[in-house]
């Protein structure tokens, strides 16, 4: 079964800095029937203007993942991190029982376009955690890259969560397969491009929830840039 939540569906908040979408409910955008799908809480489509941002403010138990399209995001938190995020950058965040942060477009010309991610931990009150890794577009290419997993495999962050990330640049007519094992569920999320998952069109800003589909197959049919969530 796949459920496709569209890009014109979803909530948005837009200030003189900010343009968000919210693929689930968040923040004043509440609807109770989006609270998010399995241990998938968030997904924000970001852009930022130049010189606007996030002024310092907390989170706790929640693992929340950032990853840049374009453009550069600076990072501060209350660990003692300080760090630029651009392109191919994912950055993983364990908040636990509690951490500080900002996060700023330090350009004054170019806007800044990411995701920002939140997953359910598998326990709360966890040590407060920072880590940040480079996935270069080559390596996403024709391919499934592990960014993201539980064990932090194959150089992939690791999370707090049984959760697997993958990003994946599709060119047209390209397919690129995951299987999923039995009793797991897969979000898809189309940052860019459009595919074809299993017969059904995503466009950018789509998500599609799959539960009982055993195979995943994800066409592009114009150069897409997507993420894939194999969740519990």
């Amino acid at each position: 079964m796949i459920s496709i939540r569209h890009s014109s569906e979803r909530g948005a908040t837009r200030l003189d800095w900010l343009d968000s979408r919210h693929t689930f409910s968040f923040s004043d955008c509440y609807d109770p029937k989006q609270m998010g799908f399995r241990s998938l809480r968030v997904i924000n489509d970001d852009r930022v203007a130049p010189a606007g941002g996030f002024g310092t403010h907390g989170h706790r138990d929640m693992e929340i993942l950032t990853y840049v399209l374009e453009g550069s995001l600076e990072h501060r938190d209350s660990l003692g991190t300080g760090s630029v995020l651009r392109r191919g950058d994912v950055q993983r965040m364990s908040a636990g029982t509690g951490i500080r942060h900002s996060e700023f477009n330090p350009s004054k010309t170019e806007p800044v376009h990411f995701l920002q991610i939140w997953l359910i931990p598998e326990e709360s009150r966890l040590q407060p955690e920072y880590e940040q890794k480079h996935f270069a577009d080559e390596d996403k290419c024709s391919r499934l890259r592990l960014v993201v997993s539980r064990d932090g495999r194959d150089g992939s962050l690791a999370i707090h969560q049984d959760a697997e990330v993958y990003a994946a640049l599709v060119p047209p007519g390209e397919r690129l397969s995951h299987r999923l094992r039995s009793g797991r569920h897969a979000w898809l999320q189309v940052a860019d491009g459009a595919v074809i998952l299993n017969g059904r069109t995503l466009e950018a800003g789509d998500g599609a929830a799959v539960s009982d589909e055993p195979l995943l197959e994800i066409t592009g049919t114009e150069t897409a840039e997507v993420l894939l969530f194999d969740l519990p």
